[in-house]
Formats: structure tokens, sequence, C-alpha cells
């Protein structure tokens, strides 16, 4: 019987009007979760002024005393999502980063925003994990690449959601206002996730019950479990380093609204306005292309997600380092800003596609937990902070293309994870001549 002979049932590739669901749910969350996260770079020229913050101290803000907390708190939520209802796990985090989020529009210096900016980082650890662990099961591996870039178009458009935000209710009620709607908004969309179900987990056949809900998670079991498969795997491993690499840059460009106000010479307004427009335009562009890039190369060559990534590194390090040193005047700055925004999320649905399939069935959730913890240290903590000590001491214009540089450092460990692939992931018994014999198994 041919594919397209497949009653729809039987389509292993068909994806069910559940899935369609959870992603929108999840998507939807994602955004939420990227407005807030975006919004004291959105805000950081205002920030700036009022609070006399420098541009290091808002790298700190966006990097390192948000990611640290949500880093280590998210690797260990993400090995409970491999135990408990996952559902109740997102709940409660986004309950926890609203009412967090209300209180920073209280704030009144650097430590006044650092605090409950911790906090956030505390309960927004617990989305990610969770969420693409139930994408992992209620997709196709066929469809999973697509599956996760769609999530990450939380990115870009929370992003632009975030400076539009800014833009438009802060020079009206002020920047403090902008941090107590979205609390609130938050606070409601905790009500959608009671009436959700979560799907079951692939290689177990089950969902979560109420007598494993209850069960204690096994963390030192589970731990030991992905560490063997990061000895076992080496592929893994380096696709984390890589995406370090490659978050880096997309870090650092956090800075981008103050660069174009104090470097760049645009209004607060019209830099929020037309980021706003690049990230929701070429953000999704860039994500969706991302997702069927890594689908594409995978159907074609063993460690086709890890040479995805090095192909797509290779493709935009140029456009950004375009972006970052032609003046506005040039017919070539707004087309390398377009490429450049589309570069700073492009990578995410291939690196967690490429995460997942590398992982262990049974500890997918730890092992996306473990990639956010080596990209997050590693690169969204030292990214935005190093850039602005540069451009507190030189310029963000140097910063900026600085880190591009370290971004293209990423083509060497994505190379040497998709030469890796088929010692990692042994096709078993004879290899079928052609085309599908480079494959990798779903």
């Amino acid at each position: 019987m041919t594919h397209a002979q497949i009653p729809p049932a039987q389509n292993p590739d068909r994806v069910p009007a559940h899935a369609w669901r959870l992603l929108a749910l999840m998507t939807s969350l994602n955004v939420l979760n990227f407005v807030d996260r975006q919004l004291i770079a959105s805000l950081a020229p205002l920030l700036i002024a009022d609070l006399g913050l420098n541009r290091a101290q808002i790298g700190l803000l966006v990097g390192f005393t948000f990611v640290v907390f949500y880093t280590l708190v998210g690797f260990v939520l993400g090995v409970a999502a491999d135990r408990w209802p996952r559902r109740w796990l997102v709940a409660g985090g986004l309950a926890l980063w609203s009412a967090l989020t209300a209180i920073s529009g209280a704030s009144r210096s650097f430590v006044g925003l650092a605090g409950p900016r911790v906090l956030v980082g505390v309960g927004e650890a617990t989305l990610t994990p969770a969420a693409l662990s139930m994408l992992g099961d209620a997709f196709p591996p066929r469809r999973l690449g697509f599956a996760t870039s769609v999530y990450y178009a939380g990115l870009p458009v929370g992003t632009a959601l975030s400076l539009w935000v800014a833009g438009w209710v802060a020079p009206r009620f002020g920047w403090r206002a902008c941090f107590w709607v979205l609390g609130a908004v938050g606070l409601v969309m905790v009500v959608p996730l009671f009436f959700f179900r979560e799907p079951p987990r692939r290689g177990t056949g089950t969902a979560v019950t109420p007598a494993t809900a209850r069960a204690p998670v096994v963390v030192a079991g589970l731990v030991l479990d992905l560490l063997r498969a990061l000895r076992d795997r080496p592929a893994l491993l380096l696709v984390m380093l890589g995406g370090a690499a490659l978050a880096y840059a997309s870090a650092a460009a956090l800075h981008a609204v103050t660069w174009l106000v104090q470097e760049r010479g645009f209004s607060f307004a019209h830099a929020t306005v037309v980021s706003g427009a690049m990230a929701v335009g070429s953000g999704c562009a860039g994500n969706l292309a991302g997702g069927w890039f890594t689908d594409w190369c995978r159907r074609r060559w063993a460690g086709g997600r890890s040479w995805s990534l090095a192909l797509l590194t290779l493709f935009f390090a140029p456009f950004s380092i375009g972006f970052f040193v032609l003046p506005p005047s040039s017919p070539l700055f707004y087309l390398c800003w377009f490429f450049s925004a589309a570069s700073t999320v492009a990578y995410f649905g291939p690196t967690f596609a490429a995460i997942q399939e590398l992982a262990p069935a049974d500890a997918r959730s730890s092992a996306v937990a473990m990639g956010l913890l080596v990209i997050n240290l590693l690169g969204v903590g030292p990214g935005p902070w190093v850039t602005g000590l540069i451009g507190d001491r030189w310029s963000l214009t140097a910063g900026l293309v600085i880190s591009i540089g370290v971004a293209l450092v990423a083509v060497v460990p994505f190379t040497l994870a998709a030469r890796r692939t088929l010692l990692d992931q042994p096709v078993p018994g004879p290899l079928p001549a052609g085309r599908a014999s480079r494959m990798p198994p779903d």
C-alpha cells in the first residue's frame, strides 16, 4: 500500500485535531512568555533614563539575572515533567511569573527590578520543557520540526507585542503600566489549562495517571540516564554547545532598541514600531523557514538537523554584520535588518527538534531542560551582559558585531554533531540503497 493509499487513521504523518489545539494553546502561552521576557529590553531606554541604569545593568537584567534561576529550576522541572502531569506544572508557573511581572511595575532601582526578575525566571522555567515534551508526544516525528518552530514563533510574536506595548503604553501611561497589564493578562490565561487534557507519553502508550502523579520523582535515576545519553551520544552535547553560541548573538541583539536610539538616531517610538514589525514579520518567517529547512535536511542526510543549523548560521551571518555596520541611510540597511532579525529565532526549532531526536524517549523533557541549561548559561546569560559592557566601554555597535563572530563558532560543533549522528544513532539492519540509506530513523 502506498503512502497515498494509507487511510487517514493509519497515516503515521497525520496530525490529529487535538495536537493542533495543543500547539495553539502552548504557542499562545509562549507568546505571553516572550512578551514578558522581552519587556525590559523593549523599555531599556526609558529605564536607563528614569532609574539611572547603564547598558551592562540592562544586560544583566535580560541575561544572567533572569536565566540563572530560569535554567537551574528549569532543569529540575524538566525532570519533573517526565513524571508529573505537565499541564499543572505549566499552570503553576504561569501564575507565578504573571504575579511577579505585576510586582516589577513597582520597582525603583536595579535591585528592585532584579529581585522579581529572578522569580519570574523560576515561573517561566516550567513552560518550555513541559510544552515541548507534550508536542513531541502529540505530533508525528516527521512533523516535529514544524511543530517546534510554530511553538517558537512565540518568540518573534511575543517580541513584537512587547515592543508595540512598550511603544504605545509607556508614552501614555508610563512604563510601569506595561508590567501591570501584562501580569493581569497572564493570570487570566491560567484558566484554559483547567480544561485541557495532555497527550499520552510516546514510548509508554499511557498518560500520566493519578498513581504516577503521586509517585516520587526519581531525580537521581533520570539525571544518570541523561548523563549516560550525553556520554553515549556526543552529538547531543555538540548540538547544545552550538545552540549556546547562536543564543549568545541572539541575546546580545536584545540591546537593539537601545542601539537604534542611542547610536543610530531613532526616536524611541520609531525604534519600537519598526523593531516590532521586523520581529513579527521576519521572525515568523525565520521560524517557519527554519522548521521547514531542518525537516527537509533530515529527510536527505544523516545528521540533517545538525547540517541545517550549520548552513543557517553561515547564511545569516553576513546579513547581521551588514545590519550592525551600515548606516540607516543605506538601501541595504533594512534588508539586512530583516534577515538579521530572522536569524535570532530561526535556530530554535531545529535545535530543540535535534535535541529531542537525539535524546532517549523517556527523558526528552530532561534533555530539553539540559539543553536550556547549556544554552542559557553559556549563551543567553553572557550575551547581553558582555555586549553591554563593551557598549559602556566602547560602543554597542562593536559589541553586536563581536556577537556575530561568536555565532559563527557554532558551525564547528554543528558540523561535528552531523558527522557523529550515524555513530550515535545507528540504523538497525541492512541499509537500503539510495537516498533512504542516509535517512535517520524516526
